[in-house]
């Protein structure tokens, strides 16, 4: 036990803020031989050990919790290799890290996964096996656990799935490689069909102060529905009454993302992004103006809340914001909405299977709604803890 745990300990753990040289993704669909072996290099270079590959037999990567999580470790060697073990190790875990105001680390973490198999020699120590020349295969199972959070990549955290696996050598050689995969925790809508009501909502405000009275404005807004997948439009509806002396300069619906990173139980950083926009030009003194399905398009996103994840909170909102003239302050009205994986409309599951088939297939809808490396992530600075 003690020489498989030390080898285990020994394989480098990823996560997107790693030093590790290669091109890191933890959302990306990776070509298998694209894969780098890492060795550590103790008594010299090793020639034997051509290729090291953890291959998967669901080739997208893409698993929901329940599923079975099985491949194999694949060796190619070119001459007989003496090895002390095989070790395998299949991680998921959520990352928080950040830095207080006085500059203090703040870190927290919780780990969904963390199996740990050999896969060549036994469990006691001291056992020595020798591989041929040629192609080993080394064949794993495992069924990954029920109410797993979906992999997510955000500013001050992420959520993240991988195998390593870690070969030794008598000589002191230990061979490294990783693989990451997807996971997906689905929301399905057509289990809430009370979301697909159109929401409205409303709000009248009073413009001036107590010795001067400019009139009121008046937002009477609809949303289509309450609950979206990425992909689908929001549409906007309603009127803006201004019923004062002054002109506003535009009224805008803006689709939000705010994500709240939580450590020890507190709120210790929160992002929030427009991900979307709609504007329409100034309203006049006592005029009407009409909103008619005005269309806010939902991006490729994770979905409302991390269930199964007590350290990354996601929410989305539709704003609407109407801009006054002079020195009124802005009218808003703030619609939350819930973004889903399984569209109301989505055919019916006649498999008896607890996941349609087709969820898998390129062609349909549901790849494009995997979580994604967002662009503005690469504009900050580099990790201050690397």
């Amino acid at each position: 036990m003690m020489e498989r745990d030390r080898a285990d300990d020994e394989i480098e753990i990823m996560n997107p803020h790693s030093s590790y040289s290669g091109s890191y993704n933890p959302y990306a669909i990776t070509d298998y031989y694209g894969q780098k072996v890492h060795t550590i290099h103790l008594n010299g270079m090793s020639r034997k050990l051509l290729k090291f590959l953890i291959l998967f037999d669901n080739t997208s990567l893409l698993y929901f919790p329940g599923q079975f999580l099985s491949g194999r470790v694949l060796l190619e060697l070119a001459d007989e290799t003496p090895a002390l073990g095989l070790h395998f190790h299949v991680v998921g875990e959520g990352v928080v890290r950040s830095r207080s105001v006085r500059q203090e680390r703040v870190y927290d973490k919780e780990s969904y996964i963390d199996f740990r198999m050999k896969l060549l020699g036994d469990v006691d120590q001291g056992s020595l096996s020798v591989l041929s020349p040629g192609i080993h295969s080394f064949p794993f199972k495992l069924g990954l656990p029920h109410g797993l959070p979906s992999t997510f990549l955000g500013r001050y955290g992420w959520i993240q799935y991988y195998c390593k696996a870690a070969l030794r050598e008598p000589s002191g050689l230990i061979h490294k490689n990783h693989q990451v995969f997807v996971v997906m925790n689905p929301i399905d809508l057509r289990l809430e069909p009370a979301l697909s009501s159109p929401f409205k909502c409303q709000i009248k405000h009073k413009l001036g102060v107590a010795c001067f009275d400019y009139g009121t404005i008046e937002c009477n807004i609809v949303l289509d529905r309450a609950a979206y997948v990425p992909g689908e439009n929001i549409l906007v509806s309603g009127t803006v009454a201004n019923r004062s002396s002054i002109a506003c300069k535009m009224s805008r619906a803006v689709l939000v993302e705010s994500i709240q990173y939580f450590a020890r139980n507190k709120v210790i950083k929160v992002e929030k992004r427009e991900l979307a926009v709609r504007t329409r030009p100034k309203i006049r003194p006592h005029s009407l103006d009409e909103w008619i399905e005005e269309p806010l398009f939902v991006p490729p996103l994770p979905p409302t809340n991390l269930a199964g994840c007590h350290l990354i909170k996601i929410e989305y909102d539709v704003f609407f914001i109407v801009t006054p003239k002079s020195f009124e302050k802005e009218i808003k009205l703030q619609i939350p909405i819930v973004l889903g994986t399984y569209p109301f409309d989505h055919p019916t599951n006649d498999t008896g299977s607890e996941f349609p088939e087709s969820i898998l297939k390129p062609e349909t809808f549901y790849p494009s709604t995997l979580p994604i490396i967002r662009p503005w992530m690469h504009e900050s600075k580099a990790d201050p803890f690397h």
